[in-house]
């Protein structure tokens, strides 16, 4: 196995520090769409990060499908999150680009967003996006989208650095 691909199998099996969990949480805490749509963040680890979004018709479009944009919103929010894991206090991330393939209707109990970081670097962070849709009886877990991010590091606003 290659050196980023053993990294990113360590970051896997361990949660991250209890600092970066908290710093991680009060940022996610502060998106107001991360809160309109009802996602929570469920896990939190070095370079990865999952977010659960639950079915109610508010998220869902004229199909009865999970709207595109629901899940593009917390596949995009699960990269940003999974790169500011391995940031210090001191950095935030935006977005520069992402593409999300849109691979079978989205349906399930729920929606499941995991962003992982492929590469990180001093400037730009890229990151693979999945997003499955979750039936929990049976306990099927179904790829629905999957895509690639790029992100910027950035310094920390006064705002955010209040937390």
């Amino acid at each position: 196995m290659d050196d980023d691909r053993t990294q990113r199998a360590g970051r896997e099996l361990a949660e991250a520090s209890a600092e970066v969990r908290a710093r991680v949480r009060a940022s996610f805490e502060r998106q107001g769409l991360m809160s309109h749509l009802g996602a929570r963040m469920t896990l939190i680890a070095p370079g990865r990060v999952h977010i659960v979004l639950p079915g109610r018709p508010e998220v869902t479009q004229q199909h009865g499908y999970f709207h595109a944009g629901a899940t593009s919103a917390i596949a995009d929010t699960a990269g940003g999150y999974a790169a500011l894991t391995l940031f210090g206090p001191d950095s935030d991330v935006l977005t520069v680009e992402y593409k999300i393939n849109l691979l079978a209707p989205a349906t399930g109990d729920h929606m499941e967003a995991v962003g992982t970081v492929l590469k990180s670097g001093r400037t730009l962070t890229v990151c693979q996006l999945e997003v499955f849709g979750v039936q929990e009886e049976g306990r099927r877990r179904t790829l629905v989208a999957n895509g690639q991010q790029t992100l910027i590091r950035t310094r920390r606003t006064d705002a955010a650095a209040a937390d």
